[in-house]
Protein backbone atom coordinates (compact mmCIF):
# COMPACT_ATOMS: atom_id res chain seq x y z
CA UNK A 1 0.00 0.00 0.00
CA UNK A 2 1.38 3.48 -1.00
CA UNK A 3 1.83 6.33 1.84
CA UNK A 4 -0.72 8.08 -0.23
CA UNK A 5 -3.21 6.17 2.04
CA UNK A 6 -2.42 8.38 5.14
CA UNK A 7 -4.10 11.52 3.22
CA UNK A 8 -7.18 9.68 4.01
CA UNK A 9 -6.59 9.85 7.99
CA UNK A 10 -8.37 13.36 9.95
CA UNK A 11 -6.44 16.24 9.63
CA UNK A 12 -8.97 18.18 11.95
CA UNK A 13 -10.39 15.77 14.49
CA UNK A 14 -7.09 15.91 15.75
CA UNK A 15 -5.95 13.26 14.51
CA UNK A 16 -3.85 11.27 17.86
CA UNK A 17 -0.30 9.11 17.23
CA UNK A 18 0.24 6.98 20.07
CA UNK A 19 4.22 5.86 20.48
CA UNK A 20 4.60 2.94 23.16
CA UNK A 21 8.30 2.67 24.11
CA UNK A 22 10.58 0.25 25.19
CA UNK A 23 13.66 1.03 27.58
CA UNK A 24 15.26 4.37 27.49
CA UNK A 25 13.31 7.26 27.11
CA UNK A 26 16.59 8.99 25.43
CA UNK A 27 16.78 6.20 22.63
CA UNK A 28 17.67 7.41 19.43
CA UNK A 29 14.78 5.90 17.46
CA UNK A 30 12.09 7.18 19.87
CA UNK A 31 14.00 10.49 20.29
CA UNK A 32 14.22 10.85 16.60
CA UNK A 33 10.20 10.24 15.94
CA UNK A 34 9.43 12.40 18.89
CA UNK A 35 11.21 15.75 18.37
CA UNK A 36 10.00 16.23 15.00
CA UNK A 37 6.41 15.33 16.01
CA UNK A 38 6.28 17.40 19.09
CA UNK A 39 7.37 20.27 16.78
CA UNK A 40 4.50 19.63 14.15
CA UNK A 41 1.68 19.72 16.99
CA UNK A 42 3.19 22.92 17.89
CA UNK A 43 3.04 24.11 14.31
CA UNK A 44 -0.57 22.68 13.51
CA UNK A 45 -2.09 22.69 16.78
CA UNK A 46 -3.24 20.32 19.29
CA UNK A 47 -6.60 20.63 17.76
CA UNK A 48 -5.21 19.07 14.42
CA UNK A 49 -2.94 16.92 16.00
CA UNK A 50 -2.25 15.37 19.81
CA UNK A 51 0.95 12.90 20.33
CA UNK A 52 0.87 10.58 23.25
CA UNK A 53 3.78 8.91 24.60
CA UNK A 54 3.36 5.97 27.03
CA UNK A 55 5.95 3.52 28.57
CA UNK A 56 5.19 -0.28 27.82
CA UNK A 57 3.68 -0.19 31.72
CA UNK A 58 1.10 2.47 31.19
CA UNK A 59 -2.44 1.67 30.49
CA UNK A 60 -4.35 3.53 27.78
CA UNK A 61 -6.96 2.53 26.07
CA UNK A 62 -7.64 6.02 24.17
CA UNK A 63 -8.22 5.79 20.62
CA UNK A 64 -5.46 6.39 18.76
CA UNK A 65 -4.78 6.36 14.65
CA UNK A 66 -1.65 5.99 14.69
CA UNK A 67 -0.22 3.33 17.65
CA UNK A 68 3.81 2.85 17.10
CA UNK A 69 5.72 0.25 19.43
CA UNK A 70 9.51 1.71 19.56
CA UNK A 71 12.69 -0.14 20.51
CA UNK A 72 16.05 0.41 20.07
CA UNK A 73 18.19 -2.71 19.78
CA UNK A 74 19.36 -4.41 23.08
CA UNK A 75 15.77 -3.43 24.99
CA UNK A 76 14.22 -5.73 26.21
CA UNK A 77 12.35 -7.72 24.38
CA UNK A 78 8.92 -8.39 24.54
CA UNK A 79 7.16 -12.53 24.21
CA UNK A 80 4.64 -13.00 22.02
CA UNK A 81 2.06 -13.32 24.19
CA UNK A 82 2.99 -9.66 25.51
CA UNK A 83 2.85 -8.03 21.79
CA UNK A 84 -0.36 -9.92 20.95
CA UNK A 85 -2.09 -8.35 23.97
CA UNK A 86 -0.41 -4.81 22.90
CA UNK A 87 -1.51 -5.24 19.50
CA UNK A 88 -5.23 -6.21 20.63
CA UNK A 89 -5.54 -2.39 22.37
CA UNK A 90 -4.69 -1.28 18.84
CA UNK A 91 -8.06 -2.43 17.02
CA UNK A 92 -9.23 0.93 17.24
CA UNK A 93 -6.47 2.23 14.83
CA UNK A 94 -5.88 2.83 11.77
CA UNK A 95 -2.85 2.18 11.72
CA UNK A 96 -0.03 0.27 13.79
CA UNK A 97 3.15 -1.05 13.94
CA UNK A 98 7.01 -1.40 14.86
CA UNK A 99 10.24 1.15 15.15
CA UNK A 100 13.58 -0.28 15.79
CA UNK A 101 13.95 -3.62 17.40
CA UNK A 102 9.90 -3.42 17.98
CA UNK A 103 9.65 -4.84 14.30
CA UNK A 104 11.49 -7.92 15.31
CA UNK A 105 9.19 -8.41 18.17
CA UNK A 106 6.03 -7.76 16.26
CA UNK A 107 6.91 -10.09 13.75
CA UNK A 108 8.10 -12.97 16.15
CA UNK A 109 4.55 -12.63 17.63
CA UNK A 110 3.02 -14.01 14.34
CA UNK A 111 1.56 -10.13 14.34
CA UNK A 112 3.10 -9.30 10.26
CA UNK A 113 3.06 -12.58 9.03
CA UNK A 114 2.67 -11.85 5.12
CA UNK A 115 3.48 -8.54 5.03
CA UNK A 116 6.37 -6.53 4.01
CA UNK A 117 8.48 -4.69 6.81
CA UNK A 118 11.70 -2.26 7.05
CA UNK A 119 13.62 -4.83 8.93
CA UNK A 120 16.73 -3.46 10.75
CA UNK A 121 20.11 -4.84 9.03
CA UNK A 122 21.90 -5.19 13.16
CA UNK A 123 18.95 -7.90 13.40
CA UNK A 124 19.51 -9.71 10.42
CA UNK A 125 20.74 -12.85 12.23
CA UNK A 126 17.85 -12.87 14.20
CA UNK A 127 15.69 -13.23 11.75
CA UNK A 128 16.17 -16.45 9.98
CA UNK A 129 12.99 -18.13 11.25
CA UNK A 130 10.69 -15.10 10.08
CA UNK A 131 11.75 -15.45 6.84
CA UNK A 132 9.25 -17.45 5.42
CA UNK A 133 6.54 -15.54 7.24
CA UNK A 134 7.21 -11.70 6.93
CA UNK A 135 8.75 -10.06 3.76
CA UNK A 136 11.64 -8.57 5.48
CA UNK A 137 13.37 -5.68 3.78
CA UNK A 138 16.30 -3.35 3.81
CA UNK A 139 14.18 -0.36 3.03
CA UNK A 140 14.17 2.66 5.99
CA UNK A 141 10.27 2.47 6.33
CA UNK A 142 7.50 -0.01 5.16
CA UNK A 143 3.71 0.59 4.65
CA UNK A 144 1.76 -2.74 4.11
CA UNK A 145 -2.15 -2.70 4.71
CA UNK A 146 -2.36 -1.11 8.04
CA UNK A 147 0.92 -1.80 9.28
CA UNK A 148 3.77 0.52 9.62
CA UNK A 149 7.91 -0.39 10.25
CA UNK A 150 10.36 1.52 10.53
CA UNK A 151 14.17 0.24 10.89
CA UNK A 152 14.80 3.42 13.50
CA UNK A 153 17.86 4.95 14.79
CA UNK A 154 18.06 7.87 12.08
CA UNK A 155 16.03 7.07 9.70
CA UNK A 156 13.04 7.64 12.57
CA UNK A 157 14.02 11.39 11.74
CA UNK A 158 13.00 10.69 8.35
CA UNK A 159 10.03 8.41 9.02
CA UNK A 160 8.51 10.92 11.15
CA UNK A 161 9.51 13.89 8.57
CA UNK A 162 8.01 11.88 5.98
CA UNK A 163 4.85 11.22 7.65
CA UNK A 164 4.33 14.84 8.67
CA UNK A 165 4.81 15.88 4.79
CA UNK A 166 2.15 13.19 3.86
CA UNK A 167 -0.31 14.85 6.96
CA UNK A 168 0.24 17.98 6.63
CA UNK A 169 2.06 19.28 3.89
CA UNK A 170 5.50 20.20 2.67
CA UNK A 171 5.58 23.37 4.25
CA UNK A 172 4.79 22.42 7.83
CA UNK A 173 7.65 19.85 7.24
CA UNK A 174 10.06 22.42 5.44
CA UNK A 175 9.57 24.90 8.69
CA UNK A 176 10.50 21.89 11.38
CA UNK A 177 13.66 20.99 8.83
CA UNK A 178 15.15 24.43 9.58
CA UNK A 179 14.13 23.93 13.08
CA UNK A 180 16.36 20.58 13.17
CA UNK A 181 18.65 21.49 10.46
CA UNK A 182 17.81 19.04 8.44
CA UNK A 183 18.82 19.31 4.82
CA UNK A 184 17.51 16.08 2.68
CA UNK A 185 14.37 13.85 4.06
CA UNK A 186 15.14 10.39 2.64
CA UNK A 187 11.74 8.02 1.69
CA UNK A 188 10.40 5.24 1.92
CA UNK A 189 12.36 3.57 -0.86
CA UNK A 190 15.50 4.26 0.30
CA UNK A 191 17.31 1.66 1.53
CA UNK A 192 19.75 1.13 4.83
CA UNK A 193 22.69 2.27 3.64
CA UNK A 194 25.00 -0.31 4.94
CA UNK A 195 27.86 -2.38 3.41
CA UNK A 196 26.77 -6.01 2.78
CA UNK A 197 30.06 -7.31 4.14
CA UNK A 198 29.23 -5.24 7.21
CA UNK A 199 26.36 -6.36 7.26
CA UNK A 200 26.70 -10.24 6.78
CA UNK A 201 30.30 -10.54 7.69
CA UNK A 202 31.67 -13.81 6.15
CA UNK A 203 28.17 -15.47 6.57
CA UNK A 204 27.22 -14.82 2.57
CA UNK A 205 29.79 -13.86 0.83
CA UNK A 206 28.16 -14.57 -2.37
CA UNK A 207 25.40 -12.13 -1.82
CA UNK A 208 27.99 -9.89 -1.15
CA UNK A 209 29.41 -10.96 -4.71
CA UNK A 210 26.08 -10.80 -6.42
CA UNK A 211 25.24 -6.81 -4.69
CA UNK A 212 28.75 -5.83 -5.85
CA UNK A 213 28.10 -7.28 -9.17
CA UNK A 214 24.95 -5.26 -9.75
CA UNK A 215 26.56 -1.95 -8.82
CA UNK A 216 29.41 -2.02 -10.70
CA UNK A 217 26.95 -2.63 -13.92
CA UNK A 218 24.53 -0.41 -13.52
CA UNK A 219 24.55 1.87 -17.06
CA UNK A 220 24.44 -2.00 -18.64
CA UNK A 221 22.57 -4.37 -16.25
CA UNK A 222 23.23 -8.37 -16.14
CA UNK A 223 20.94 -10.93 -16.32
CA UNK A 224 20.26 -12.54 -13.40
CA UNK A 225 21.55 -16.05 -14.63
CA UNK A 226 24.71 -13.81 -15.48
CA UNK A 227 24.80 -12.85 -12.10
CA UNK A 228 24.53 -16.40 -10.73
CA UNK A 229 26.71 -17.66 -13.54
CA UNK A 230 29.28 -15.17 -12.59
CA UNK A 231 29.16 -15.86 -8.39
CA UNK A 232 28.75 -19.80 -9.04
CA UNK A 233 25.82 -20.33 -8.11
CA UNK A 234 22.26 -21.51 -9.88
CA UNK A 235 19.88 -19.19 -10.53
CA UNK A 236 17.66 -20.65 -7.67
CA UNK A 237 20.32 -20.76 -5.36
CA UNK A 238 20.93 -16.84 -5.88
CA UNK A 239 17.04 -16.13 -5.79
CA UNK A 240 17.04 -18.06 -2.14
CA UNK A 241 19.62 -16.12 -0.78
CA UNK A 242 17.94 -12.51 -2.09
CA UNK A 243 14.61 -13.43 -0.73
CA UNK A 244 15.64 -14.72 2.46
CA UNK A 245 18.25 -11.70 3.19
CA UNK A 246 17.36 -9.07 1.11
CA UNK A 247 13.11 -9.89 1.05
CA UNK A 248 13.58 -9.03 -2.72
CA UNK A 249 14.26 -11.30 -6.24
CA UNK A 250 17.28 -10.28 -8.05
CA UNK A 251 15.92 -8.86 -10.31
CA UNK A 252 13.99 -6.29 -8.49
CA UNK A 253 17.03 -5.20 -6.30
CA UNK A 254 18.92 -4.54 -9.14
CA UNK A 255 16.46 -2.41 -10.29
CA UNK A 256 16.22 -0.71 -7.09
CA UNK A 257 19.53 -0.07 -6.91
CA UNK A 258 19.55 1.31 -10.48
CA UNK A 259 16.63 3.86 -9.74
CA UNK A 260 18.07 5.01 -5.93
CA UNK A 261 21.29 5.96 -8.48
CA UNK A 262 18.84 7.26 -10.69
CA UNK A 263 17.28 9.64 -8.03
CA UNK A 264 20.73 10.77 -6.41
CA UNK A 265 21.95 12.01 -9.95
CA UNK A 266 18.22 13.70 -10.74
CA UNK A 267 18.80 15.38 -6.89
CA UNK A 268 22.71 16.45 -7.43
CA UNK A 269 23.48 16.44 -10.93
CA UNK A 270 22.31 18.98 -14.35
CA UNK A 271 22.36 16.03 -16.34
CA UNK A 272 19.71 15.79 -18.55
CA UNK A 273 16.53 13.31 -17.87
CA UNK A 274 17.26 11.18 -20.55
CA UNK A 275 21.31 10.79 -20.13
CA UNK A 276 20.57 9.93 -16.28
CA UNK A 277 18.04 7.09 -17.68
CA UNK A 278 20.39 5.67 -19.81
CA UNK A 279 22.87 6.02 -17.39
CA UNK A 280 21.21 3.67 -14.67
CA UNK A 281 20.37 0.92 -17.78
CA UNK A 282 16.85 2.16 -19.06
CA UNK A 283 16.42 2.07 -23.05
CA UNK A 284 14.25 4.85 -23.37
CA UNK A 285 13.07 8.39 -21.75
CA UNK A 286 9.62 6.43 -21.46
CA UNK A 287 10.87 3.35 -19.99
CA UNK A 288 12.60 5.24 -17.50
CA UNK A 289 10.18 7.59 -16.58
CA UNK A 290 7.66 4.37 -16.28
CA UNK A 291 10.02 2.76 -13.58
CA UNK A 292 10.65 5.88 -11.90
CA UNK A 293 7.18 7.03 -11.11
CA UNK A 294 6.17 2.76 -10.43
CA UNK A 295 8.63 3.04 -7.99
CA UNK A 296 9.11 6.61 -6.12
CA UNK A 297 5.25 7.67 -6.65
CA UNK A 298 6.54 10.92 -8.79
CA UNK A 299 7.75 11.16 -12.63
CA UNK A 300 11.91 12.33 -13.00
CA UNK A 301 10.74 15.38 -13.85
CA UNK A 302 8.44 16.13 -10.63
CA UNK A 303 11.52 14.79 -8.58
CA UNK A 304 13.80 17.62 -9.97
CA UNK A 305 11.20 20.35 -10.04
CA UNK A 306 10.81 19.37 -6.02
CA UNK A 307 14.37 19.28 -5.86
CA UNK A 308 14.60 22.94 -7.14
CA UNK A 309 11.96 24.05 -5.07
CA UNK A 310 14.13 23.20 -1.69
CA UNK A 311 17.19 24.74 -3.06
Amino acid sequence: MSFEALLQLPRHDPLRIRLIHIGAPASLSLAGLLQPLRLAEQIVGATRLQISLHSLHEADASPAHISLLVADEGAVELTPARCQALAASWSNAAYWGGVGAAVLYLARAGLCDGLRLAFPWALYSQADALAERAILTPRLFELDGRCLSCCGGAASIDFALYLIERLYGVQVQATIKEALTIDQVRGPADRQHIALQARFGQLQPKLSEAVALMEANLEEPLATDDVAKLIGLSRRQLERLFKQYLGSVPSRYYLDLRLQRAKKLLQESNRSIVQIGLQCGFSSGSHFSTAYGTNFGIAPREERQRQLRRS
